[in-house]
């Protein structure tokens, strides 16, 4: 099973809900962090990373000697990322999406595989929990092809071992956030009881539900703000998981660096409970699914 992690807006809590998480977990896992550009998950989990490698985007490159300059190329590229200025071939790598397109239309064969860095990709072990984390080259203005290896590995590392997978998702609803989430079997929201947090949680459900997902939502320093995040639950029924109060202990150990579940039982009850509610969703999703068949 993979359940994503995700939220509106940074700040809710989406790591500290993904570190506790991982900390009670049942089964054997992977964590992910899929947080690429600003990756923070290692800072809770404290893992023991073995290795670290280069990820690698495809690029072209040109052998003017054969280019004819047809312009099948730059006609065919939506992102300006190779462009014919009368008999000049201009290649822009960093504006280049990898499709590969450009290469296989080119009836000269006048361009090959070339590649860029991305970033770097690093795996590791936190106790019984394998960790896997996608960092962005400083830079680098596309995310998604990066976070597409980075599942790639994860989805390698769980069917070996028969693993399930909690990831880090990256905030908002941008295309990494969407790019995140989709492949999941269960989507958990974090948001926080606030106006702005209520905002940015309904801007996440309207573009994750159309996926068809099982959706449930933990709220945040639950005891402030107003209802509008419980009136809206109860009006799409989408069930509330799990509330952490809002608690001064909580920040303090947050910035220490400590994972929530570990505060006292209290906390660690509040995602044992999770972690249970989450399995009740994804396996309702799947009751549902079999009385239709």
């Amino acid at each position: 099973m993979i359940v994503s992690i995700a939220s509106g807006k940074g700040g809710t809590g989406k790591t500290t809900v993904a570190a506790s998480l991982a900390r009670v977990w049942e089964r054997p896992l992977v964590a992910v962090d899929l947080d690429v550009e600003a990756p923070n998950l290692h800072l809770f989990l404290c893992p023991q990373i073995e290795e670290t490698g280069p990820a690698w985007i495809e690029t072209p490159i040109v052998d003017e000697s054969k280019c004819t300059f047809c312009s099948a190329c730059s006609d065919l590229c939506q992102f300006k990322a190779i462009s014919m200025m009368g008999s000049l071939v201009l290649t822009f790598p960093e504006m280049c999406h990898g499709c590969g397109g450009c290469i296989a239309i080119c009836p000269q064969k006048a361009l090959s595989p070339g590649r860029r860095q991305l970033g770097e990709i690093s795996r590791g072990h936190a106790g019984g929990v394998q960790f896997l984390m996608g960092r962005l080259r400083i830079g680098e203005a596309m995310s998604p092809p990066l976070m597409r290896q980075v599942k790639t590995a994860m989805n390698e590392i769980a069917g070996a071992g028969g693993l399930d997978a909690v990831i880090d998702s990256p905030p908002g609803v941008s295309c990494p956030a969407v790019n995140a989430v989709m492949d999941s079997d269960v989507i958990v929201l974090v948001t926080e009881p606030t106006p702005f947090g209520f905002h940015d949680f309904r801007l996440a459900w309207e573009a994750f539900a159309p996926f068809g997902k099982p959706m449930g939502v933990v709220i945040n320093r639950a005891g402030i703000g107003d209802r509008q995040v419980y009136s809206f639950c109860a009006e799409k029924e989408i069930p509330v998981l799990a509330e952490a109060p809002y608690d001064r202990a909580v920040a303090e150990g947050y910035s220490q660096g400590r994972i929530i579940a570990d505060l006292s039982p209290k906390y660690r009850h509040i995602f044992v409970s999770l972690y249970a509610k989450i399995f009740e969703l994804a396996s309702a999703r799947l009751d549902k699914g079999a009385s239709h068949a």
